[in-house]
Order: structure tokens, then sequence, then C-alpha cells
């Protein structure tokens, strides 16, 4: 992925195993996006999750979408 605008996003190889974060909380991306994913609301993620605001949840669902228009996935096509 390119140089992007997700000022809440970081990757730090020393946090994590490097993988992408909240702001450099040790909060991944992927773990607010299973949450979403799994249906829980804004609001029940911010409770779950207190160092979280509005703003990360939104940049990280941006993230995820920018993410999936970077890479090529091999998906199985249905008979």
């Amino acid at each position: 992925m390119q140089e992007s605008n997700f000022d809440r996003i970081t990757v730090n190889p020393m946090q994590m195993g490097g993988v992408p974060c909240v702001r450099g909380l040790r909060i991944p991306v992927a773990t607010v996006l299973r949450m979403v994913v799994n249906g829980m609301g804004e609001g029940a993620i911010l409770a779950d999750m207190p160092g979280l605001v509005l703003e990360d949840i939104r940049e990280c669902l941006r993230f995820a979408a920018e993410s999936a228009l970077e890479r090529e996935m091999a998906l199985r096509r249905r008979a």
C-alpha cells in the first residue's frame, strides 16, 4: 500500500508485530474490523475499547476499504 491519508493508523515493527494499529495504541485495526463484522455498533465498540473515539472506527473502515482495492485475492468461483 502506498503512502496514504490515514492519520489514525500506525505501523510500528516494534509494536504488535508490525500490524496496523489505531493511533499507536495496542489496538490492531483488524480487531476493530472484527467487532464491526460481528455486528457491534459504534457505541458498543467505544464502550468496549475506551481508548478509541468514533473517528478511529471510521478510519479503520476506510483503511479496510482502501486495502481491499490494493490487493488481488483469489476467490473461489461458485458453480
